[in-house]
């Protein structure tokens, strides 16, 4: 009785899967409607100048952002549910999970662009007034160290 009990209080990860999918979905519904309205009030404006784009781009780069915090928001909603729940679940070969650390590598790969992305986001509404290099060296050094953290992870389990 306890064994089966034990074994269906997996089912308590439920909450946690549905949590974060509901997250996933509403981030990325929330900013596609966001970038519509700005592509919206771009296109009344009527007029277009080099600020118009900049700004444009920058608005660009922040939902590339957002879209992938909730692909990663997503894929842990996936991983979970393919662990606790159902693992013969249908998924692309990037997006099978054997186990936790498969959960969390992909989490990693997904802060890795994520970083890149913001970075990508100062250099473009960069005015040369401030300096960047000192911001780019730490997310370099981050992106590094995560990086390095994959590769040892997948020799460790080749």
């Amino acid at each position: 009785m306890l064994r089966r009990l034990l074994s269906s209080t997996r089912y308590i990860v439920l909450l946690p899967i549905l949590g974060t999918f509901m997250a996933a979905v509403g981030l990325m519904v929330y900013e596609a409607i966001a970038l519509t309205v700005t592509l919206i009030d771009i296109a009344r404006g009527g007029t277009v100048s080099p600020k118009d784009v900049k700004t444009l781009a920058v608005g660009v780069i922040e939902a590339v952002d957002i879209f992938l915090i909730g692909i990663a928001i997503y894929m842990i909603s996936i991983g979970l549910f393919t662990l606790f729940v159902d693992d013969t679940l249908a998924m692309p070969r990037w997006l099978v999970v054997r186990d936790f650390e498969d959960v969390k590598a992909n989490l990693v790969s997904v802060v890795i662009a994520v970083l890149a992305v913001l970075f990508l986001r100062e250099a473009v509404a960069w005015n040369g007034e401030r300096d960047i290099l000192g911001f780019g060296s730490a997310l370099a050094l981050v992106i590094a160290a995560l990086s390095l953290y994959l590769g040892l992870t997948k020799a460790k389990r080749a």
